[in-house]
């Protein structure tokens, strides 16, 4: 079978990317996906609601050796990665970008929508080989020739929706080289010696994170405590800075609105009037929070507002890639041309997290991922 188009992997770069190549209504396209549905992924985004872009889109909210390109192509226009759908978006108070119904699944549903009739949707089948020309060899052993391939194959992250690294090897073969790759916006593993007692425990924190005497970031937000260290929004938030790094330590600054000084009034007041040592934090924290600060900082007042303003954890690793939402790293950037097009091989082009491309929580990395599927679609349509 000849196509025009081959898009490898149906998530949110290619099912954008070959939208807007259907729309040109010329072109012969197939998607090719490893799951049983297309989408998968996208469905489960923000949680489930579809957080896919933020209105505070600027380029230091993207990593990696291909965050010139993000800065480029997503940073233009928050709302550039809606252009493929056919429903309206609002931001919440916090810039997150989400469709009206807030629901991610109907994001799927306007993909398919879109691509119905109009390209040869080929699924739970992997692309186990490439040939320049191309031509592209089906894991159920069919063979498919196409004038140009986009690769969107993902990441390591989350290989229930079979991302699980393999398809970098199909374009290592050309010259093409994969940085070093990391789990992100991801739970964080912590030492637990003094958070034993407070496994589902939820705090609003300022969190950071240390390289030695580096700030490496602050984060606000929730944190929750678990048997293996810590999750919660602001520790997904604060993951990208932390996960390639060695020897991390972060600190949690509780009641982070109230100043030490007045806590500590308010402390000695406390203790002054009877108040049980253990119990000085009863009815200002959680009571099991409050206890675990004063089991680790003693009854000396001055030691309680100390380690409440500075309750450091020793990062021992994160959750990995199971449980990751994005992938630090990927194709290297010096590969590839600012058309996100191969320097090697002629016509072979990326879009997505398979680029060494990754972005803050809160909409960045699917607002890169649809942007660069329809910077990509652009640029094979302006050649046709």
């Amino acid at each position: 079978m000849k196509y025009d188009a081959a898009v490898i992997g149906g998530g949110a770069a290619g099912l954008a990317c070959a939208v807007r190549l259907a729309e040109s209504k010329k072109l012969k396209i197939a998607v090719i996906d490893a799951g049983d549905r297309l989408g998968k992924k996208l469905a489960a985004t923000g949680n489930g609601q579809g957080n896919i872009s933020n209105t505070d889109m600027t380029p230091e909210h993207y990593f990696g050796g291909g965050a010139r390109f993000a800065a480029k192509i997503a940073c233009a226009d928050p709302y550039a990665g809606s252009a493929v759908f056919d429903c309206l978006f609002t931001a919440d108070e916090k810039g997150r970008i989400y469709p009206s119904g807030r629901q991610a699944s109907a994001l799927c549903d306007s993909f398919l929508r879109k691509l119905k009739g109009k390209a040869d949707i080929i699924l739970s089948t992997r692309v186990t080989d490439i040939e320049k020309g191309f031509t592209l060899t089906l894991s159920d052993g069919r063979k498919i020739q196409a004038e140009y391939v986009i690769f969107c194959a993902g990441g390591k992250a989350q290989k229930q929706f079979k991302t699980d690294g393999s398809a970098y090897a199909l374009v290592e073969k050309f010259g093409h080289k994969t940085t070093p790759l990391y789990p992100s916006l991801v739970q964080v593993k912590t030492d637990t010696k003094h958070i034993k007692t407070l496994k589902g425990i939820r705090a609003d924190c300022n969190v950071s994170a240390f390289s030695g005497v580096k700030k490496l970031k602050t984060v606000r937000g929730d944190v929750i405590f678990t048997e293996y260290g810590v999750s919660g929004n602001a520790v997904f938030s604060l993951s990208p800075y932390i996960t390639d790094k060695p020897e991390v330590e972060i600190s949690l600054e509780f009641l982070p609105d109230i100043p030490a000084e007045r806590i500590y009034e308010n402390l000695t007041a406390r203790k002054k009037a009877g108040v049980a040592d253990t119990e000085l934090l009863s009815g200002t924290l959680h009571n099991q929070l409050g206890r675990a600060v004063i089991a680790r900082a003693g009854a000396d007042v001055n030691n309680i507002v100390k380690t409440l303003k500075n309750f450091t954890l020793t990062v021992a690793g994160t959750l990995g890639f199971d449980y990751a939402q994005v992938t630090r790293g990927g194709i290297e950037a010096d590969g590839v041309t600012d058309s996100l097009e191969s320097k090697f091989v002629k016509n072979l082009f990326f879009a997505g997290e398979v680029l060494d491309v990754d972005g803050d929580c809160g909409g960045y990395n699917l607002q890169w991922a649809f942007t660069s599927g329809i910077f990509v679609a652009d640029e094979i349509l302006k050649r046709l």
